[in-house]
């Protein structure tokens, strides 16, 4: 199967610009592409990943990417639908795009023919003046075009800023450098970016008579149609230290049966045959959760790390009594703390089993507590509770400050001690 048709299959491409030449291109020749990340928060997160995937997929059939991190763009910000952004400081958004860089070069090869090369659009356009921007990149966007841009509508009434509304025009100019100094014949990007990705190759076209591709990959979504990379308690990072490798295992190991494949196809390098098979497993033993944990496996993989997914699946064993819960490190348990919403108590004092229980948030009262604890169903840190009246003190702690509390085999709950 060919790169083209294997990413139809994949689902990974929501739109793309005249699709006989592209998939001409990328089959039969060898060609530098580009996605770009702007630096507006410390970290990537799940929307980006599904960009890295594509990288990589095309690098493995040998296409050379360049990942772009946006210096100049991050410093303005593509303009949203609700608001005007606030503007992050100079020196933050530089910050942030080292991180960044750091970020996108692990999911990428740099050795050999097609080598993968990191580049800062800020390096272009730090010295670029005024007149030279407006004559050179503005001349060639027609205001009626920009005007119609669906998200210029949406903010005209409420008000857009020249700055947001002169997002196009940089991020365009990204396609044109990058073509002039790599010869970049495609950028890639989310369904969010088209109208920049193609403003950009439309620039291309009006600049130099060149004609090159867009390519954009679909916004992923649940079973009702909410975007996917959400949870209660916020965005999906791929640092570990704003998303724990524990959360982002449980996040993907609780995908819905319904869209479990469509995500393995989007996120996973698996082939066509082990989806298939992954596929008619969960239609047959959906208990056994094996697309889940082979979608969650591999992306904690790849994210993160082997040894941190092993870590993860160590401590959800655990956790429901298969394991020991001594062997866990502090960090493993404050993520698995916080993955269950644990409230936090300032000091041990006289906490009880009881309170415990109680303001774990699993038990609707204390009569609860207690009918639980008398049926023998109530566990705190894997141990049976036999006397809900007594005092916890600081050996009951797991990792000097959390709590583990199960009801039954299934229903977990926490509570973290600042101090005891």
């Amino acid at each position: 199967m060919s790169l083209f048709d294997d990413l139809s299959w994949r689902g990974l491409i929501a739109h793309c610009t005249d699709p006989e030449a592209l998939k001409k291109d990328l089959d039969e020749n060898q060609i530098s592409f580009y996605v770009g990340f702007d630096p507006t928060a410390p970290s990537l997160h799940m929307g980006n990943l599904l960009q890295l995937i594509l990288v990589r997929r095309m690098q493995a059939a040998g296409h050379t990417p360049i990942l772009l991190v946006g210096g100049s763009t991050g410093l303005i910000g593509d303009p949203r639908q609700s608001s005007e952004r606030n503007l992050n400081p100079t020196e933050l958004v530089h910050a942030w795009g080292e991180k960044i860089r750091s970020q996108v070069s692990r999911f990428v090869s740099f050795d050999g023919v097609g080598g993968a090369i990191v580049v800062n659009n800020y390096d272009w356009t730090k010295d670029l003046t005024t007149l030279d921007f407006l004559r050179d990149i503005g001349k060639h966007f027609p205001i009626n075009r920009m005007l119609d841009r669906e998200v210029v509508r949406t903010r005209l009434e409420s008000g857009i800023s020249y700055t947001e509304f002169s997002y196009v025009l940089l991020q365009s100019m990204d396609f044109l450098e990058l073509h002039r100094r790599h010869g970049v014949m495609l950028q890639t990007g989310g369904s969010d970016q088209w109208g920049n990705i193609t403003a950009g190759v439309d620039l291309i076209r009006r600049a130099t008579g060149d004609k090159v591709h867009a390519l954009a990959t679909p916004l992923v979504v649940k079973a009702d149609g909410t975007k996917y990379g959400k949870t209660e308690t916020g965005t999906i990072w791929l640092d570990s230290s704003m998303t724990s490798p524990y959360a982002f295992h449980q996040f993907f190991l609780n995908a819905e049966d319904s869209m479990v494949g469509t995500y393995l196809r989007l996120f996973t390098e698996r082939s066509h045959e082990e989806i298939e098979a992954l596929e008619r497993q969960t239609l047959a033993e959906p208990h056994l959760r094996a697309a889940q944990r082979a979608l969650a496996d591999d992306l904690t993989d790849l994210v993160h790390s082997v040894s941190e997914r092993e870590a993860t699946t160590k401590a959800a064993k655990a956790i429901f009594g298969q394991g020991d819960l001594a062997d866990l490190d502090e960090a493993t348990l404050m993520a698995v703390a916080s993955e269950l919403s644990a409230p936090t108590w300032e000091s041990l004092g006289e906490l009880t089993v009881l309170d415990a229980c109680e303001q774990c948030g699993i038990f609707d009262s204390r009569g609860a507590v207690r009918r639980g604890v008398k049926e023998g169903g109530v566990y705190l840190n894997n141990e049976r509770i036999v006397d809900a009246e007594r005092s916890l003190t600081p050996s009951d702690l797991l990792g000097g400050s959390v709590l583990l509390i199960r009801r039954g085999k299934k229903t977990l709950g926490a509570i973290t001690v600042a101090a005891s």
